[in-house]
């Protein structure tokens, strides 16, 4: 195996204070913050976006997302560890049942990076979390008769740690479902481990057209000529649709020259920017936290500035299991006697009739 192989990569993760210094200089903060952190939440880096740091920039967008920071260790108040309430609404185990139509099923819980920010992290890289074969099994049956479901997403952890074989025949078993019409595969593989979009991979996927994936990028940093080298033969040989959401980050991506890059960096390569999101309220993510009211200043400067298409949706998912609401700009401004006034994305007040 070489570096171009993600069994490679996988197995040749970064775990440990002692492998991270011999690759970067670390600060005086990080050094002391990685310990103590750790008892929060695994560390875990590939070797490939490991390289993507910008090694003497203790700022660089990639650093601040995987390595961990004191901040980590502040809990507070309004912060918990399950943010979404997924447990909440988990007829099975593995399955989170909140919205009618559709469903997550949790099939790893393994990453090949583990971002500091991570809103399972209560779970996320916890061996005793990996689901087997049997709750499996009891998935696929609430599957099969819940027939209001209409999607599953499969995420984790990330789905893609599994072997292609096992991806095959979960796929299998959702497509032979009647009332299933469509699956979504949520995963950060193609940001950090794009070498994971093996032929062999997409072989399997263009068995189960149609299918869409969801990847994780937050920075243009994030996306590389092997990046767009993997992506771009998934979308043509594995018949994919892949989108994107990404988190709305403090002191790495709340800026929206720097979304505006990404968005279209990513439509340059075939993905479609779907959902900007508020960070969760997850304990020890205060750090990573961007206001409300400036994320949709930042949002205002997108919209009507760049086209249409490579714009996601800003969201907040609810603390409590209230799910997805969307964040934007106020345009309507107020009823008025003959119709309705308006302010467009430049500031300036048009009244309409309907």
């Amino acid at each position: 195996m070489t570096w171009s192989d993600w069994k490679w990569q996988l197995q040749n993760r970064i775990t440990t204070l002692a492998d991270l210094e011999e690759k970067i200089t670390l600060t005086k903060e990080e050094r002391e913050s990685f310990a103590p952190a750790l008892e929060e939440f695994s560390f875990a880096v590939t070797p490939y976006y490991l390289e993507r740091v910008e090694k003497g920039n203790p700022n660089c967008p990639i650093r601040k997302q995987i390595l961990p920071r004191a901040g980590e260790l502040k809990k507070n108040p309004n912060e918990v560890e399950d943010p979404l309430a997924e447990e909440r609404y988990m007829p099975v185990k593995g399955v989170t049942h909140r919205y009618p139509d559709r469903a997550i099923w949790y099939i790893s819980h393994v990453c090949a990076v583990y971002c500091r920010f991570c809103t399972r992290k209560r779970k996320v890289s916890d061996p005793e979390e990996t689901p087997n074969r049997n709750e499996w099994e009891k998935a696929l049956e609430y599957f099969r008769t819940h027939t209001e479901l209409r999607e599953i997403i499969l995420s984790g952890g990330d789905p893609l740690t599994l072997a292609d074989s096992s991806l095959d025949y979960l796929l299998g078993e959702l497509k032979s479902i009647p009332h299933l019409n469509q699956v979504r595969i949520h995963t950060r593989h193609p940001v950090t481990m794009p070498m994971r979009l093996t032929e062999s991979l997409n072989e399997v996927f263009a068995k189960y057209f149609p299918l869409y994936m969801v990847t994780h990028f937050n920075h243009p940093n994030e996306i590389t000529d092997e990046t767009k080298m993997y992506v771009m033969r998934m979308i043509k040989t594995g018949h994919v649709s892949i989108f994107n959401q990404s988190v709305l980050l403090s002191g790495i991506n709340d800026d929206a020259k720097i979304l505006s890059e990404l968005n279209y960096k990513l439509i340059s390569i075939g993905i479609k920017p779907y959902y900007l999101h508020q960070c969760d309220e997850v304990f020890g993510s205060s750090d990573f936290v961007v206001p409300i009211e400036r994320g949709i200043e930042i949002y205002r400067k997108l919209r009507g500035y760049h086209s249409g298409i490579t714009i996601p949706s800003y969201v907040k998912d609810l603390t409590g299991g209230g799910g997805k609401v969307l964040l934007s700009p106020d345009y309507l401004q107020k009823k008025t006697k003959d119709g309705y006034l308006f302010q467009n994305y430049l500031g300036d007040e048009y009244e309409v009739g309907h």
